[in-house]
């Protein structure tokens, strides 16, 4: 099936992910594309129902800033641009931009004119947010304002006669009031779409591609029992069956019991699958190893031994599968866009690649939260589907400093009984992530009567709709004492513990 698309044009934008999870959640196909990337022609191409232009942290007035030909604006392809990208527009097509005499952060009493087609049915006045030095200053010929704050005299304008929108807000953080629907404004009202992206379509489509590129060939996937890597073995099993083989390497640093119920989940599934316990062979390679970078480099490079050692036991394989996602390819870096973080599973050697006639990447266009929705319609149970982000290098990095069986085992063990007190509770479905940290920290404490120098723990518990920035999550005080009292109670060498009130930023979601 063929579906509507929408580009999305990259300027170095902080939220470039995010317009498009909000375009998707409309039901509307699109990808994000860099700016460098993108000429008319690679358009027409394309054929896109709409574009938009995401922010960035450049001034268009500057001439080593990132552009766009004009002949863009000449396509009869309508066009949204968000805070850079409005500013963008309006530099491009004749208009002009300027410093701010006051710039612009955070949330921002806005008023619009409901007259225009992407205010529609929404109310004159609402927050928006504002993260802008720059602003517009003169309009483009045939532009009219449709929004305005105290200080931004053009938060938005329009040419509705050439179908070009723009907006100095973003409409895609959560902050702006009413802006999913002034997306869906613009998507269906102006750009005609009609919601045809389903995760049900998606998953016949990517059934059928599998298997003709397939054919009767053999494929082999690293199962980690995350998330992403357990909905591409579901969705390979159902294109291919037996033809798939599935690779768990366990290597001691999962959560309790985690092992068994990934290989339970696909018990009942048309599938091989190959556990392989390697938790000794990874301790003794993280034997004296407190740097958590080293961690990370050993486990993955153990990992992929281990891996490779497996798979030539197999014999010959075809293809080899990855649950690589589109934030994974975006994140990575595409074309001109800035590496944020590299991932594994974009950094595969080239001799272990090489063994293979072609890499399968079923999810590479799918946002976490796709990948979730697409479990589900394979049939994958929830509690797979649902399964809390997890490091590749497991519970290894949530032991602060040198790792041994011991710090291993309890911190398993504590982590469980915090994940098991919060879903007892209910507040699992109110917290997006939620663990345990041994620290490398020791505190004095009285146990018995006697004084003890014991461990400290950390509970790490956070809200996010997207992961780029999280709250720290307001867990009710009875919870975290149960937690705490059971942890004490049920473990000897844990004599404090502490719970982490850092959003991101300033911090990140995990320790190290």
């Amino acid at each position: 099936m063929q579906h509507q698309y929408v580009m999305i044009i990259d300027f170095g934008g902080q939220y470039n992910q995010l317009i498009a999870r909000r375009v998707r959640e409309c039901g509307v196909y699109c990808e994000v594309t860099p700016y460098g990337k993108v000429t008319p022609e690679l358009i027409k191409e394309k054929n896109p129902v709409g574009i938009i232009f995401t922010g960035g942290p450049s001034s268009v007035y500057d001439v080593s800033s990132p552009h766009i030909d004009r002949q863009v604006f000449e396509l009869g392809i309508p066009v949204l641009g968000i805070c850079y990208g409005a500013q963008l527009m309006a530099y491009t097509l004749g208009g002009k931009a300027a410093t701010a005499p006051t710039s612009e952060y955070g949330k921002t009493q806005t008023e619009f004119d409901n007259s225009s087609a992407m205010f529609k049915g929404l109310p004159q006045k609402a927050v928006t947010w504002m993260s802008h030095t720059d602003y517009i200053s003169e309009l483009p010929e045939g532009f009219r304002v449709t929004a305005h704050t105290d200080v931004c005299p053009v938060a938005a304008m329009e040419n509705a006669d050439r179908k070009l929108y723009a907006v100095q807000f973003h409409p895609e953080v959560n902050h702006t009031e009413n802006g999913s629907a002034m997306l869906k404004n613009f998507l269906f009202d102006v750009c005609g779409c009609v919601g045809d992206w389903t995760m049900e379509n998606y998953a016949q489509t990517s059934i059928n591609r599998i298997r003709e590129k397939v054919g009767d060939g053999k494929v082999l996937l690293a199962l980690s029992g995350g998330v992403d890597s357990s909905v591409g073995a579901a969705l390979l099993s159902k294109a291919i069956g037996s033809q798939l083989t599935c690779i768990f390497v366990d290597h001691g640093f999962m959560r309790k019991n985690e092992g068994d119920e990934v290989e339970q989940a696909f018990k009942d599934w048309d599938i091989n699958f190959i556990r392989v316990n390697a938790k000794d062979l990874f301790m003794s390679k993280l034997a004296g190893v407190s740097n958590p970078e080293s961690k990370r480099k050993i486990i993955g490079e153990e990992f992929i031994r281990v891996f490779e050692a497996e798979a030539k036991k197999i014999g010959h394989v075809d293809f080899l599968a990855q649950g690589t996602i589109y934030p994974d390819i975006i994140e990575s870096g595409a074309g001109d866009a800035a590496v944020i973080k590299s991932h594994h599973n974009r950094l595969l050697p080239p001799e272990v690649v090489a063994r293979f006639k072609g890499v399968l990447e079923p999810l590479s266009l799918l946002f976490k939260d796709e990948v979730r929705a697409l479990g589900r319609e394979l049939g994958l149970a929830e509690s797979v589907v649902m399964r809390q982000p997890f490091p590749g290098p497991g519970l290894a990095i949530r032991i602060i400093g040198d790792i041994t069986k011991a710090k291993a085992d309890t911190l398993r063990e504590a982590d469980f009984i915090m994940r098991d007190e919060i879903a007892k509770s209910g507040e699992d479905k109110n917290i997006n992530q939620y663990f345990a940290v041994l620290t490398d920290l020791h505190s004095v404490g009285v146990m018995g009567d006697g004084r003890t120098y014991d461990n400290v723990l950390a509970l790490r518990a956070v809200t996010t709709n997207d992961f780029m920035t999280a709250e720290w999550a307001r867990i009710p005080y009875e919870l975290l004492d149960r937690i705490s009292t059971r942890i004490v109670n049920e473990f000897k060498g844990i004599n404090r513990i502490v719970y982490d009130i850092t959003s991101k930023p300033p911090a990140t979601v995990e320790w190290e």
